[in-house]
């Protein structure tokens, strides 16, 4: 069994026991359930940069990559820096992060904020939107094409947006669909933890332009998005390379501002 099977058996388990817990009505009072969302699509579409940056602890493949953030002081920063939108995990088990870290981010900044989440259940999405979220990823790795379907379905109905991930032509083909507004190619092989940045080079021209291309993982340099852009995409999710230092918010703020010189 590879990483991405182990988080998905657990993940369900956790699906099956937070909804013992919480109901959905509680998640429905919610301050944050009647809240209209920001589009980060639309954010993208315009911006001369695309950063995604995200709030990211530690990961299966690096093990700890920074405990000493607040997750305000990061927000901020990212925000400060000019950032599109966040990406927030909400994995605790792999990557140590929590619903708590969506809600105090929602606190903190007004820009888009993604839950970055395994999603194998509707009600993951109903937790996401009230903790603040303005859309959610589905994994197409993990997804059936029905899945997908229901879930981005059920999601735009909430005003959420979608960004599905894939990773090979195989996936892309059984995903695409009308409920999806992002499409993200991570280079990095959630099987092996192998990076490269031809995933997202050999899949662009598969990509309809209906939908707003991203880049993920692997990107750690001006030069990475400078060689991307011509292939179409409009979003570039960056987060280990804020994170492992020791000012996440300055090291996106001059690594945008070094991007716009370009």
């Amino acid at each position: 069994m590879n990483i991405l099977d182990k988080i998905i058996v657990d993940k369900k388990r956790e699906v099956i026991l937070k909804k013992s817990i919480i109901p959905v009505s509680q998640l429905e009072a919610s301050v944050f359930f009647g809240k209209e969302t920001i589009s980060l699509s639309q954010s993208l579409r315009i911006s001369p940069t695309g950063i995604i940056a995200e709030h990211k602890r530690r990961s299966p493949s690096k093990s700890v990559i920074n405990h000493d953030f607040t997750v305000e002081e990061v927000v901020k920063g990212y925000e400060n820096a000019g950032a599109c939108g966040i990406s927030v995990l909400t994995d605790g088990k792999y990557f140590g992060g929590s619903l708590d870290d969506l809600l105090l981010a929602r606190a903190s900044v007004n820009i888009p904020l993604l839950r970055k989440e395994f999603i194998v259940d509707e009600y993951q999405i109903l937790e996401a939107k009230a903790y603040g979220a303005d859309l959610i990823l589905l994994i197409a790795a993990v997804l059936t094409r029905q899945e997908i379907k229901s879930l981005s379905e059920f999601a735009k109905s909430l005003g959420l947006e979608v960004l599905l991930e894939v990773h090979s032509a195989e996936e892309l083909e059984k995903s695409i669909m009308p409920t999806l507004d992002m499409i993200g190619v991570n280079n990095r092989n959630l099987k092996t933890f192998e990076v490269s940045l031809d995933f997202s080079k050999q899949l662009a021209s598969q990509i309809p332009d209906d939908f707003v291309k991203i880049s993920e993982s692997g990107i750690s340099s001006i030069e990475a998005i400078t060689e991307l852009k011509p292939y179409g995409y409009q979003g570039f999710l960056i987060g280990e390379n804020f994170m492992k230092t020791d000012n996440a918010g300055k090291a996106a703020t001059e690594f945008i501002e070094q991007l716009t010189k370009n």
